[in-house]
């Protein structure tokens, strides 16, 4: 099982995007949305300070990131939950998780995993500290008890050099179209088909003029 788009979309809103390597509330080197070096490359610390040049670039190496490390956070989910998921569920956890980092101790799975979804979903509020993340545990919790999702543009903020996060006013909001578009993994550039020149070309008309008579 994996995050749904509307899932995908739900933590990118919680999380806000910054394209630039940023200090946490806690003064950890942070990077697009919410990647430290806890969790693999790149390290936040070793990359270029200061926003992008190109900030549409810089917006989609900050999504390649989420996606790579949500490949983890998804896994360790999967293991921690021994029940069936409905996607809402599961979207919801992962969100929890990407957070706190907390499914394999926390009170909620203990409840899921025994069968009491209602006494897992008040759970969700255990996990409430600093103050201002309790309406997104909030809605964690409505989007597992209820399939809510939150909706509207996700936020990408600006960086200064030293690491100072501008939260006055985001350079950008994007659409969830324009966020789903910079979700997508790369495409590889398609095989360019020789065209056939000289004599070469020639012989290949010869051939097909000789087919179309047949």
């Amino acid at each position: 099982m994996q995050m749904t788009e509307r899932g995908l979309l739900a933590l990118a809103g919680h999380e806000g995007v910054v394209p630039a390597p940023y200090r946490d509330s806690t003064g950890t080197w942070t990077f697009g949305v919410g990647h430290t070096a806890a969790a693999g490359p790149p390290d936040p610390t070793e990359m270029p300070r200061g926003m992008p040049a190109d900030l549409d670039a810089g917006i989609y190496e900050a999504f390649r990131v989420f996606r790579a490390d949500l490949a983890t956070y998804e896994a360790e989910v999967r293991v921690a939950v021994t029940v069936p998921l409905t996607p809402h569920e599961f979207d919801a956890l992962v969100s929890f998780h990407y957070n706190t980092g907390g499914i394999a101790r926390a009170s909620l799975t203990r409840h899921l995993n025994a069968g009491d979804r209602e006494a897992a979903a008040r759970a969700f509020l255990n996990w409430r500290r600093p103050a201002e993340i309790i309406p997104r545990r909030e809605a964690e919790r409505d989007l597992f008890r209820h399939g809510r999702y939150p909706g509207g543009p996700i936020p990408v903020w600006s960086a200064d050099p030293a690491g100072r996060v501008d939260f006055s006013r985001p350079v950008r909001r994007l659409a969830e179209s324009e966020a789903l578009a910079f979700l997508q993994p790369a495409k590889p550039d398609a095989p360019v088909t020789p065209t056939p020149t000289g004599w070469f070309a020639r012989l290949a008309a010869f051939f097909s003029n000789l087919i179309r008579r047949a």
